[in-house]
């Protein structure tokens, strides 16, 4: 659960109660009005974007990475940015049957899982995967790569 707030003030509370992040509005405000101003004054966008990328990663664990989408790909955004990227374990897939940290994975992690619909950030290293996970991994693009086809084949 992500709970939205005013300010920081309620920030342990709502923590207390479940949420898995809170996401002040007089912060988001604040970064808003600092993108845009960035923008207006001819700063390039794509240093505003990550700007503001890296400022939401060092405040809210959960915003840590993107999806690249077609916009970033046509943009060509700086290739040395963590990425998110979903891999759902089909039957077969080598590490069906492992836990989270027997894939040793080498500058890649497994930021969330879902299975049956549930979701798990952070997931133990403990947990075995199942045919049907579905792993979102962190990290940059060649580990990604590399980490998929481990994932996948064992190799």
């Amino acid at each position: 659960m992500i709970a939205r707030s005013q300010d920081d003030a309620d920030m342990e509370r709502l923590v207390a109660r479940g949420a898995a992040e809170v996401v002040p509005e007089m912060l988001e405000t604040s970064i808003m009005l600092a993108t845009h101003t960035l923008a207006l004054i001819g700063k390039p966008l794509a240093r505003v974007v990550r700007r503001m990328r890296d400022i939401r990663s060092q405040r809210y664990s959960l915003m840590r990475g993107f999806f690249l989408g077609a916009s970033d790909a046509e943009k060509r955004l700086d290739a040395q940015e963590a990425r998110l990227h979903t891999l759902a374990l089909p039957a077969g897939a080598w590490a069906v049957g492992k836990t989270i940290a027997e894939l040793d994975l080498a500058d890649v992690r497994v930021a969330a899982m879902r299975r049956q619909g549930v979701r798990s950030l952070d997931p133990e290293g403990s947990t075995h995967l199942q045919e049907g996970d579905v792993l979102v991994l962190l990290g940059m693009p060649v580990p990604l790569t590399a980490a998929e086809n481990w994932i996948l084949k064992g190799r």
